[in-house]
């Protein structure tokens, strides 16, 4: 799936679209389903697609040896997956500052439309040579701007900000 390049003037995509994939044979387990560590395989795959469309990616990574790492992330598991189903990725920008990105990627089951799965993730912008956050170029935080001026208008997502526990 081509995705719009970081100098497009065109309108901003609410969600973005912007990865796509099948589930590997590998990846099921002995219940006969996708397991669990390859959601978070499939979903690093999609933030690699996001990253790439925000300036983040591994080219900008040798171009400035600065990158991204995750300081935290949820997965809900909403309806399995099955061998070779086709997975469609949406994602949405909740909002981001100067060092950090905050994020939630949706994973739809791309023939029959279900959501079988979310990724809410932070992610920090690192200098590789300190190993210490910096601040995002001035690019980049002009490129996440045009993403937020439209994700902010999408409705926040019900699996957005939830607290993993048992309630009695």
């Amino acid at each position: 799936m081509t995705a719009q390049s970081p100098e497009d003037p065109m309108p901003m995509p609410a969600p973005l679209a912007l990865h796509r994939e099948s589930v590997q044979p590998e990846w099921i387990d002995y219940n006969g389903h996708m397991n669990l560590a390859y959601y978070m395989l499939a979903f690093d795959h999609a933030t690699d697609a996001f990253f790439d469309f925000v300036g983040l990616g591994e080219a900008y990574l040798k171009a400035s040896n600065a990158s991204t790492f995750t300081l935290e992330g949820h997965i809900t598991y909403d309806r399995e997956l099955l061998a070779g189903s086709p997975m469609r990725f949406e994602t949405q920008l909740l909002a981001h500052d100067a060092k950090r990105l905050h994020y939630i990627h949706f994973m739809y089951h791309a023939d029959e439309g279900y959501l079988a799965s979310t990724n809410e993730l932070i992610s920090l912008h690192v200098d590789m040579t300190a190993r210490r956050s910096a601040p995002m170029p001035a690019a980049v935080i002009t490129r996440l701007d045009a993403v937020a001026a439209t994700h902010d208008k999408l409705p926040r997502p019900e699996q957005a900000g939830r607290v993993i526990s048992i309630v009695r």
